[in-house]
């Protein structure tokens, strides 16, 4: 019996199946092994410093780049399977790997090494009255769990950020991209055994069932945390299902709320950015507000400019007096993160609300007003609960690489330490460090 099967029994880590032994050979019996073997590269990994990291990440961009022929082989069996399933062109493309963009991941690691590095950072610091020096220091989280969909450039950005934080990465694709993923694991983690970083820092969850997902979920004990990247329904059912603490990212249902002392161009130029510039990311606006005062001017220029964009707009009984073209919009139009060149839209009679139009449907995501007012900017932001606000720019702006973090590991839309998107520095939990000489209490 294996020492992490051993420790499942006994109770001393959670398990998969708590108090059951999982079958040798079996995908339980091999996850256990993958996350014990996780746990212990976590501890090694932890207190290395800056070089030894950059060096090994270094090392995985330039694997990468080497197996380019070998990972678009791999990634041609996933993009065959895809189309013999039916799957739609645009997630075939969000699914394919070519030389150009193997060549991007591995620049994408490359600035990853070159980012800061979060570990050892001191948050806070302070002499006591009594003497004591006292810190609070970064530290990496340990085991991360990522679980996540579609596209397989994922499976190095995460792996990258994780160790450059010095965690181990337990990566959990979806089926669609097995054959790719499996291909960009073997590749990294044999780059990684030339180097300090150990290579079972970087683990693929073993299996294509839905049962290796639960495993992951229920590690409490041997994952630390488990980060979910996909739509609503991947997220809600880890959140509803996971033992293992969880960072939600982010489900977008982002709005452009147009205020009555908007610029009409700019508000435009805005709009169709938010929704269009790229409608399949979690950033894109969903639906847009407009106040009843501007909407005699602003709302047939904006149904002008949308459809000219490809656009279909979803619209209350007052935007559907603008145009004809307009579809009626349902309460479930309101809620939904279309991701395609859809949007909802509504006339309201103030700032409030359309406040209260954002915290009855929104995702807390990101969430932008168009206005000349700084009285309304001040409110809009000080009332809107969301991750981002953006006054007068577009949402399309709420990423880490355009909020100068470098690359993100996903956006949070949740109150705990993570909200909006998730860097190096949300990587990473603290530690309290005391110095004393000789103190006791007394």
């Amino acid at each position: 019996m294996s020492e992490a099967v051993s420790e499942v029994v006994s109770g001393v880590v959670p398990g998969v199946v708590p108090g059951v032994v999982p079958e040798v050979g079996s995908e339980a019996a091999e996850f256990l092994e993958v996350a014990r073997a996780a746990k212990d590269a976590a501890a090694a990994l932890a207190p290395l410093p800056r070089a030894p990291k950059d060096a090994a990440l270094r090392a995985v961009a330039d694997a990468l780049e080497a197996a380019t022929d070998e990972i678009v082989a791999a990634n041609a069996v996933d993009l065959d399977q895809a189309r013999a399933n039916g799957v739609p062109e645009a997630m075939i493309d969000r699914l394919r790997l070519d030389a150009a963009r193997i060549a991007k991941i591995a620049a994408a690691v490359r600035e990853v090494a070159d980012l800061p590095d979060p570990v050892g950072e001191v948050v806070r610091g302070s002499t006591l009255p009594n003497g004591l020096e006292l810190r609070q220091v970064r530290v990496p989280l340990g085991v991360i769990g990522i679980i996540y969909e579609g596209r397989p450039n994922v499976t190095v950005d995460a792996a990258a950020l994780c160790l450059k934080s010095g965690n181990a990465v337990l990566l959990r694709g979806s089926s669609s991209a097995y054959s790719s993923n499996t291909a960009l694991v073997r590749i990294m983690r044999e780059a990684l055994a030339s180097t300090e970083v150990p290579a079972d820092a970087v683990r693929l969850v073993p299996g294509q069932t839905r049962e290796s997902v639960r495993h992951l979920m229920r590690a409490r004990g041997l994952v630390d945390v488990l980060i979910p990247r996909g739509g609503a329904s991947l997220i809600n059912s880890v959140v509803e299902e996971s033992t293992v603490p969880v960072i939600e990212t982010g489900v977008g249902n982002c709005h452009v709320y147009v205020d009555a002392d908007a610029d009409v161009e700019t508000a435009l130029k805005i709009l169709v950015n938010a929704k269009a510039q790229r409608p399949s990311v979690c950033n894109a606006a969903e639906t847009f507000l407009v106040h009843a005062a501007i909407a005699d001017e602003f709302v047939p220029k904006a149904l002008t400019v949308l459809k000219d964009a490809g656009v279909t707009v979803h619209g209350d009984e007052r935007v559907r007096s603008y145009g004809a073209d307009v579809v009626p919009a349902t309460e479930e139009d309101f809620t939904t993160e279309y991701l395609s060149l859809d949007v909802a839209a509504a006339v309201v009679d103030s700032l409030d609300d359309a406040v209260a139009h954002i915290r009855r449907y929104g995702s807390a995501h990101t969430d932008a007003i168009v206005t000349r007012s700084q009285q309304a900017a001040r409110r809009f932001v000080a009332t809107v609960d969301s991750a981002a606000v953006a006054v007068n720019a577009s949402t399309r702006f709420t990423d880490g690489g355009e909020f100068g973090f470098g690359a993100e590991i996903g956006i949070s839309t949740q109150k705990l330490h993570a909200r909006g998107p998730m860097g190096l520095p949300e990587l990473t939990s603290t530690k309290w460090i005391y110095t004393g000489d000789g103190h006791i209490r007394v």
